[in-house]
């Protein structure tokens, strides 16, 4: 299994196969537009534009567990990622990421061994996992790691070697 075999819905309600991102380096984050952490999504941004031509894509998944920090319809959502911050990476819909009511998604990312945070829960928003153009899970980095931290870029660089 890898990150191919998921379907998951986009902000908009469309069904999506994360197929479609086959061959691809990706950064998936649980986001959240209340949060501490929020203004990562300029480094998102701004990570994705650099390296998009590159065959890489960002992938943001709404997360409204941790502290009530998504409480906001989808387009609610939506306004607030492109018109705050510009957001032009797709966006899907809200979901947990922990506890018994973890999307299946989520459950895969968190079992996997990575470096240098390992299998577990996620601990907060923003959480980061590094996904190789095979589908597999290379890295996962803590909430609090930016996304232009150079050992997140040193990873996104590995994986695009592959």
């Amino acid at each position: 299994m890898n990150l191919h075999d998921f379907t998951v819905h986009r902000l908009d309600g469309a069904q999506e196969s994360l197929r479609a991102y086959a061959g691809k380096t990706l950064l998936l984050v649980n986001v959240a537009s209340r949060c501490g952490l929020t203004p990562q999504y300029e480094a998102l941004v701004a990570l994705r534009s650099a390296k998009v031509d590159q065959g890489f894509e960002v992938l943001g998944f709404p997360c409204n567990q941790f502290g009530q920090q998504e409480p906001g319809s989808p387009e609610e959502i939506q306004t607030f990622c492109s018109a705050t911050y510009g957001v032009d990476f797709p966006l899907f819909e809200k979901l947990d990421v922990k506890g018994p009511t973890r999307a299946p998604l989520y459950a895969w990312l968190t079992e996997q061994a990575t470096t240098p945070d390992g299998p577990g829960e996620i601990r907060w928003n923003f959480a980061k996992f590094v996904i190789d153009p095979r589908g597999d899970v290379v890295a996962r980095f803590a909430p609090t790691t930016a996304p232009d931290a150079p050992e997140v870029l040193a990873a996104i660089e590995r994986a695009m070697a592959r």
